[in-house]
């Protein structure tokens, strides 16, 4: 049985002066992506203007074999050829099922944890963060003179948290929790 459910987390790291051009391939790259059969959905993670240059896209397909299809696909790879120059570094991508990639470990590889777990842990992360972050962007908004918009700040206030959890969170709590969560 095939498993369901399967994520792409995309990282580019795009040259100084060249952010238009690749939010131009988004555009082209996008609805390619989403009409790919059994596409979920698509999220991009901007940088933040003036500060960082990494654009992170996150990809949910059905199935691993619709996710891997896409990824390995004849048109994807014309366009990342047609992108590479806008990167500074490569086409770097991982691939898991579910929410999986937050609980790979370099000395755990190939062991993923019960899904209750998965939801424990993720859940405890999540929490103090959707606490939190609020209380931190939403004066920083402010002050950049965001419009006033719950829609946006739900937007920036996710894209935060997801960025927290994916790149700075889980890689140490999920070290934390080994012995635990591997069990």
């Amino acid at each position: 049985m095939e498993q369901t459910g399967a994520s792409v987390v995309i990282t580019h790291q795009i040259k100084n002066g060249k952010q238009q051009a690749y939010e131009d391939w988004l555009n082209e790259i996008g609805p390619l992506c989403k009409s790919y059969p059994g596409n979920i959905d698509m999220h991009i993670i901007r940088p933040i203007a003036g500060l960082t240059f990494t654009y992170t896209v996150i990809i949910r397909f059905d199935t691993i074999a619709n996710l891997k299809a896409w990824m390995e696909s004849a048109t994807r790879k014309r366009l990342i050829e047609k992108a590479t120059s806008l990167f500074d570094g490569g086409d770097n991508y991982m691939i898991k099922s579910g929410l999986d990639f937050l609980f790979t470990t370099e000395n755990e590889k190939g062991k993923i944890p019960v899904r209750w777990k998965q939801w424990l842990v993720t859940w405890s992360a999540i929490f103090p963060l959707s606490v939190l972050i609020p209380l931190l962007v939403l004066p920083i908004l402010e002050i950049l003179h965001f419009p006033h918009n719950r829609y946006l700040h739900a937007l920036v206030i996710s894209g935060t948290i997801v960025f927290i959890m994916v790149y700075m969170l889980m890689p140490y709590y999920t070290k934390l929790v080994k012995k635990w969560l591997y069990k």
